[in-house]
């Protein structure tokens, strides 16, 4: 039996990150996208990637700061030289994306939709900007002249700026003296993130113009610098993104909001790791900004388009063209359970299952207002991860408070980039009375739990939901995730210990259902692993399916690859990162692996094990990666009920079918689509849709 060298066991995570964000560009360049939704897909793309330097890039980099190879965490290649290839590929991606938003630009054109500059505009037109500027733009700007300054300004990583150059008028000459160089003076201007960037201008014909905020900035850097002489002036966009790890305070005296609190503030000042610049940007203030800011050649250095931020396109107007868009499929109902009637009555009976979006995200509030409200209630304990702007989870768990239940909420503060948000949630709960937890110390709080105790006839009765996906109303729209609602006595009794846990973190818990890291999830799984192993020998019907976002663990991944040798045939479903090689011969044969990237984020965790003929089917926060499975608190649960695992079931075939918009995870990082000739076009996310509207008329016709 052939092995391979551990060089080529597996795909370098970053490397494969990459290409991810480049199936996202994909999206953006496929013709069969709608328009508005091609320029969606360009503004996720660019914020992956700004994520991606905040985070991946910076941390890479500070290994070869504190003088580390980082050979052996990063699989053989040094931290210096990973750096490079990354580099070279975002370089490849921007100017690919920059080709795909051109394109994209001429398509709207012929749908009578012009995105102009400030050297295209009409009388008219200049007149709405001119005013929109004094009125709307000038009172937002924070312009800084430069030359004069000790300190460079501090540049926000989240926003762009102009750099503006300004070539002052010469002085006027004393007779016998030669002439003298005109003094050059730079600015900055920051593109303020109050105002939308894309101006929608009147238009009395058919045709709509969009004008950028910037463009509309420079139209009027006259009106900003009129008290200086000049003789020309021009403004190119910069922008910078900062490593955002979050250095935690050790001092005791502080509580961990405050440790948090400053930490965010401190992120600000994050060590530049990427520079991008129009690339019609001057010599000479291009070497000024980086002179200036301290960035030098070992930072990623970009040069882009005119315009950067491409992930405000995420929030390009619709313009009232609908049909430029994917059409929006209504969340549809859970069979047998209602919005209108007592949940916890009928959750009493069986449980149910929600597929959001495909399925309505109202059934979670609804759960928890009807447990605010109902006298029986005593108590109610929750995790929250990341939250909607204006969350109606919240405020369900504050009206919980008024009505007198104890309220426990575990909230994670730090959540990434989520942290300001969760701190001011935080401080808001506390003041209704709510009881809240910080987690546990050197541990993120990932899983998604929900337990409400009720008094029933003199004895506590649990119910509760366990979710693969956060509490958040907003991005339950457009993720694809999972949750179980249960009152199975023994499961709920199991996520009541890990409130426990969370309470009193030294005491170690068994749990009879459940697996929870950081303690059993990585075993659990190689038992359920093994046992495929042990049924593959003796004959038995043997596979594993998994759907996850990413698997990157490489002690998981050679668990896969010892069952593939077995002869266990293994389906992989990962969004993102994966660093299995599947399809090579004495290693990988029986695994086959796709990504699905479409309308909506492939979010869901389930694994499903054949057990000869019974299967197992398991939810879970939990993706196969070494942080969830032993560096945070994630909840597995198994689903007894045989009508749900049926459905789980059934809608991971529905993926695995996918041939539109699945492409498979090979070695050569290519994004190759899956084709699957003879058979029918099977767009997953549509057909799983598909099916649950389908069961809805199977049961109203049975009616």
């Amino acid at each position: 039996m052939i092995h391979h060298s551990p060089v080529n066991r597996y795909i370098d995570r970053e490397k494969s990150w990459l290409t991810f964000n480049a199936r996202v560009l994909q999206e953006a360049a496929d013709e069969s996208v709608p328009l508005l939704d091609r320029l969606r897909f360009l503004g996720i793309f660019s914020n992956n990637l700004d994520e991606f330097f905040r985070v991946r890039y910076a941390a890479i980099r500070r290994l070869t700061q504190e003088g580390q190879s980082g050979e052996k965490i990063l699989g053989g290649i040094t931290a210096q030289a990973l750096l490079k290839e990354i580099t070279e590929i975002v370089i490849e991606q921007q100017s690919e994306s920059l080709r795909i938003l051109s394109i994209i630009e001429k398509e709207l054109q012929k749908e009578n939709i012009y995105i102009i500059n400030e050297k295209e505009i009409t009388k008219e037109q200049e007149n709405y900007i001119k005013d929109f500027f004094i009125q709307r733009v000038s009172p937002e700007l924070v312009t800084i002249i430069l030359n004069d300054l000790d300190e460079f300004p501090l540049l926000k990583d989240t926003s762009g700026y102009l750099a503006v150059k300004l070539v002052m008028k010469p002085p006027k000459k004393d007779a016998g003296e030669g002439t003298k160089a005109s003094e050059v003076r730079y600015a900055v201007i920051e593109i303020p993130k109050t105002i939308n960037r894309f101006v929608v201008l009147p238009s009395n014909t058919e045709s709509q113009y969009i004008i950028m905020l910037d463009d509309v900035i420079r139209h009027n850097l006259h009106s900003i610098f009129n008290i200086f002489k000049y003789e020309s002036i021009s403004a190119h966009m910069i922008k910078i993104t900062r490593d955002a790890q979050l250095e935690i305070d050790s001092d005791q005296s502080k509580s961990l909001m405050e440790k948090i609190s400053k930490g965010v503030l401190e992120r600000r000042v994050g060590e530049p790791v990427r520079f991008v610049y129009d690339q019609e940007i001057e010599n000479d203030t291009l070497e000024f900004f980086l002179k200036r800011m301290d960035i030098d050649a070992t930072d990623s250095i970009i040069p882009g388009g005119r315009y950067h931020n491409r992930r405000d396109y995420m929030d390009f107007p619709n313009l009232g063209r609908f049909d430029l868009l994917y059409k929006k499929n209504t969340p549809l109902p859970i069979n047998g359970l209602s919005l209108e009637g007592s949940m916890l009555q009928k959750i009493e009976r069986k449980d149910y299952l929600l597929y959001a979006p495909y399925q309505s995200f109202a059934y979670i509030i609804k759960f928890l207002r009807e447990a605010a409200l109902d006298p029986k209630v005593f108590s109610i304990k929750i995790t929250l991860y990341r939250l909607a702007k204006n969350s109606q989870i919240v405020s369900s768990l504050i009206n919980a408070a008024k009505n007198g239940k104890k309220v426990t909420v575990q909230i994670e503060l730090q959540a990434r980039f989520d942290e300001a948000s969760n701190i001011s949630y935080a401080e808001q709960m506390q003041t209704e009375g709510i009881n809240l937890i910080f987690g546990v110390k050197g541990l993120k709080v990932h899983s998604k739990i929900c337990v409400i105790e009720r008094l029933e006839e003199g004895r506590v009765k649990r119910y509760g939901f366990i979710s693969t996906g956060n509490f958040n109303e907003s991005t339950a729209k457009v993720y694809t995730d999972v949750t179980l609602f249960t009152s199975h006595s023994q499961i709920m009794k199991d996520v009541n210990k890990v409130f426990d846990f969370f309470d009193v973190n030294y005491r170690l818990h068994r749990y009879k259902h459940l697996f929870v890291s950081p303690h059993y999830t990585r075993s659990k799984f190689y038992k359920l692993i093994d046992k495929e192993i042990l049924n593959a020998i003796a004959g038995k019907e043997a596979y594993i399916k998994l759907k996850m976002n990413s698997l990157t663990d490489y002690k998981m991944i050679d668990k896969l690859y010892e069952a593939s040798r077995e002869g266990v045939r293994i389906q992989l479903v990962v969004r993102g990162i994966c660093c299995l090689i599947p399809g090579i011969p004495g290693m990988s044969e029986n695994i086959e692996a796709i990504s699905i990237v479409d309308n909506y984020l492939e979010h869901a965790r389930v694994y499903i094990f054949a057990n000869d003929g019974n299967p197992q089917v398991y939810i879970s926060s939990a993706d196969f990666m070494t942080r969830n499975l032993d560096a945070r608190v994630e909840v597995t649960t198994p689903i007894y009920d045989p009508e749900i695992k049926q459905e789980l079931i059934d809608t991971f075939d529905i993926g695995w079918k996918g041939n539109v918009k699945a492409r498979l995870h090979c070695e050569t990082l290519d994004n190759k689509y899956r084709k699957r000739p003879n058979e029918r076009i099977w767009r997953a996310q549509l057909e799983t849709y598909n099916y649950y509207r389908n069961k809805l008329e199977v049961i109203y016709e049975q009616l």
